[in-house]
């Protein structure tokens, strides 16, 4: 068994492939440019690998990042939705274009520095699971990763917490050349997608009508793609109450704003579902995941002919924005499987 790992220089990729090499895998280091190669940043992570005596590989796929990851992003702005692209770098690059370059090198498996489980269950099989350290859990983002390339995907961190990952690295006297750590979309400068998308001059949604849930008008929102469910602030409307953003109608071209009374969606709409374990397996008791930074809330989960997904929350909530993954989990945290938010019920 060879395993490749994914390395980007980061704290967390060091640490996968140390803990691999240190239990005896034979490994190989991978790095993917999903932006135009940086040299300085290969040649440091290049230097790293020297140190821990594993093979070195960089692989550049900033052309299918761009096609697959960047483009959808800026296409759901476009439509009046909010994206989740590391949900879609997950799917399509990291277990996608880099799983297959890893082939390329005759690896059998590729690992990542994912804080997520995989393990056998009794019912479901080989399933993917919630990672041990509650605040740095990223299933919800693996959520859209099909099933058979799971298979092969190893996920070192999984048990661990970041606060033991750095200590080891530390009592070992390793220090990453990448230790920061960024929670920005990796290709969009400064986390400004607003400056981002009209600098790659995108013809995008213009202003329109800002209404209340009864239909009155009380404004004129920038352009839909400025905005997302559950916003309060930069609205501009002076209320008798404080104003969040309720929906956003793209056939109208309308915002819709309303008071913290009206801040509750009974659920929402799936599409492009990515079912992780058979739907005849699931249990009746399950819960649906809208944001990365929730918990898991329980739901009533209805499949549609396996191509649709409605979702009714127990309690109401904020609304989810269309175009967020939701992530479906069993009473224990594993995942069943998960989808795009397309609209509200």
């Amino acid at each position: 068994m060879t395993i490749a790992v994914a390395v980007s220089g980061g704290t967390d990729s060091m640490f996968a492939l140390l803990s691999l090499k240190e239990q005896g895998h034979q490994v190989v280091a991978l790095h993917a440019h999903f932006l135009p190669p940086d040299p300085a940043r290969e040649a440091a992570i290049a230097d790293m690998c020297r140190t821990l005596d594993v093979p070195f590989h960089a692989v550049d796929l900033h052309a299918e990042f761009e096609r697959c990851v960047v483009a959808p992003f800026m296409d759901e702005y476009v439509h009046a939705r909010t994206p989740n692209p590391c949900a879609l770098c997950n799917a399509r690059m990291k277990f996608g274009a880099l799983w297959q370059a890893a082939r390329d090198l005759g690896a059998t498996h590729l690992a990542t520095g994912h804080y997520a489980v995989l393990h056998d269950h009794p019912v479901y099989g080989r399933v993917l699971a919630r990672g041990h350290d509650s605040t740095k859990d990223q299933s919800y983002f693996l959520s859209l990763v099909p099933a058979e390339a799971l298979t092969q995907a190893i996920f070192p961190l999984g048990t661990l917490t970041k606060t033991h990952v750095k200590s080891e690295l530390e009592r070992r006297g390793l220090v990453p050349p990448y230790p920061s750590e960024s929670q920005e979309i990796c290709f969009v400068p400064g986390d400004d997608y607003r400056a981002f998308l009209q600098q790659r001059k995108m013809t995008l949604p213009g202003s329109g009508p800002m209404v209340t849930p009864d239909g009155e008008r009380v404004g004129t929102h920038q352009g839909l793609w400025q905005y997302t469910e559950g916003q309060r602030k930069g609205l501009g409307i002076a209320w008798r109450a404080p104003l969040y953003v309720i929906a956003k109608n793209a056939a109208r071209n309308e915002l819709v704003v309303g008071e913290k009374e009206h801040l509750h969606a009974a659920g929402c709409m799936v599409q492009e579902l990515n079912l992780l374990v058979a739907p005849s397996l699931w249990p009746e008791e399950r819960w649906a995941r809208v944001r990365y930074r929730q918990q898991a809330q329980p739901a009533t989960v209805r499949l549609e002919q396996s191509e649709n997904m409605a979702v009714r929350f127990e309690t109401p909530g904020t609304p989810p924005a269309a175009g967020q993954v939701c992530c479906i989990y069993d009473a224990d945290h594993n995942v069943l499987g998960g989808g795009i938010i397309t609209g509200l019920l």
